[in-house]
C-alpha cells in the first residue's frame, strides 16, 4: 500500500470510529431514556457537554498553550523553525500558523487552533536542537497536516461525544444510587433488560474513550502520510520518529488532556512495536516502529 492509498484508508476508518462513535452515544441515550422513561436528563446532559467542550474548542489553543508552558519562537532565535513552517505552509496553501516553543529536552512537537486562520505549531526546544533540517521538515509536513486534515475539528467531536457519554452515565449512576428507574417490572423479561441497561451504560464511558483512543491513533497514521506527501521525502519524518522513540524521558510538562497532540507521546518511549494488546488499545499513539514502517517498508 502506497501513501496515497494509506491516507484514504486511514479517512474511511476514521470516519468509521466515529460513526460507532454515534451508536453508542443513541445506545446510551436509549437505554437511559428506557430506565428512567425520561429523556429530560439527557437533554440537561447534551447541554452540559457541548457548551463544556465548545468552550474547550473555542480556546483550545490558549488553554494547551498555557497547560504546557509554551512561548512565543522568535524569529531570531529558532530561523530553521520559521523558515521550515513558512515553506510547508506555502506548498501546503495555508496560512502561516503562529510559532511556540516549550523549554524541554524531550523531543516532540504538536499542532493546535480552532482553524487554518488560528492555528498554532508549538515545538520543544529538544525537538528543534536534535533534527537536521530534514528531520525537522517531516515533523513541520506532520503537524501541518493535523490543520490541513481538520483534526483539531474531528477530535473535538470525538471528546465532546466522549464527555457526552461519561456524563450522562454519570448522572445516571447517581439518580440510580439515591433509588430510581422503571416501577413497572412484569417480569423476568423486563428485569433482564434492565440489568442490560445498566450494565451498558456503566460500560460506556470505558467504550467511548476507547474509541476517542483509536481515532486519536488512526489521525497519527493518517498526518504522517499527509505530512510524507507533503515534503515528498518520507524519510526524513521516519529517521525524526526514530530519534523521538529513542529518547525515553518524558516531557517535564506531560499531561493526560493534551497528550494526544502530540507527534509522540509525551509520557516517553514505550517498549516498542512488542506493547502488550492493552498497552495498545489505551495509548493516544501508534507504536513508533509502526508508523515507521507505514512510510518507509
Amino acid at each position: 500500500m502506497d501513501l496515497y492509498e494509506q491516507r484514504s484508508s486511514n479517512i474511511r476508518r476514521t470516519w468509521a470510529l466515529i460513526l460507532g462513535f454515534l451508536i453508542v452515544v443513541i445506545a446510551v441515550g436509549y437505554a437511559i431514556s428506557w430506565y428512567y422513561g425520561n429523556p429530560a436528563i439527557l437533554y440537561i446532559a447534551v447541554v452540559i457537554a457541548v457548551a463544556t467542550n465548545f468552550y474547550a474548542y473555542w480556546a483550545s489553543d490558549k488553554l494547551v498553550l498555557s497547560l504546557n508552558h509554551a512561548r512565543p519562537a522568535t524569529r531570531e532565535e529558532f530561523f530553521d523553525f520559521y523558515t521550515v513552517t513558512e515553506n510547508l505552509a506555502i506548498t501546503a496553501g495555508l496560512p502561516q500558523p503562529k510559532l511556540y516553543v516549550i523549554d524541554d529536552p524531550a523531543p516532540n512537537a504538536f499542532a493546535t487552533g480552532r482553524d487554518e486562520k488560528h492555528a498554532v505549531v508549538c515545538a520543544t526546544t529538544g525537538l528543534l536542537s536534535m533534527m537536521t533540517r530534514p528531520e525537522l521538515e517531516g515533523v513541520i509536513g506532520h503537524e501541518l497536516s493535523h490543520i490541513r486534515n481538520r483534526d483539531m475539528l474531528l477530535m473535538t467531536i470525538a471528546v465532546v461525544l466522549a464527555g457526552f457519554v461519561a456524563i450522562i452515565a454519570n448522572i445516571f449512576l447517581r439518580m440510580t444510587f439515591w433509588g430510581g428507574g422503571r416501577r413497572d417490572d412484569n417480569g423476568n423479561g423486563n428485569a433482564v433488560l434492565m440489568i442490560i441497561a445498566v450494565v451498558a451504560i456503566v460500560l460506556a464511558p470505558l467504550a467511548a474513550k476507547m474509541i476517542e483512543l483509536a481515532v486519536s491513533r488512526r489521525r497519527e497514521y493518517l498526518a504522517d502520510a499527509s505530512g510524507a506527501l507533503l515534503t515528498r521525502y518520507p524519510e526524513g519524518l521516519a529517521s525524526a520518529l526514530r530519534k523521538i522513540g529513542n529518547y525515553a524521558a518524558p516531557m517535564r510538562s506531560a499531561n493526560l488532556a493534551t497528550a494526544h497532540l502530540f507527534i509522540g507521546d509525551p509520557f516517553g518511549a514505550k517498549s516498542g512495536s512488542a506493547s502488550g494488546w492493552v498497552e495498545r488499545m489505551f495509548s493516544t499513539h501508534p507504536p513508533i516502529q509502526d508508523r515507521i514502517r507505514a512510510l518507509v517498508g
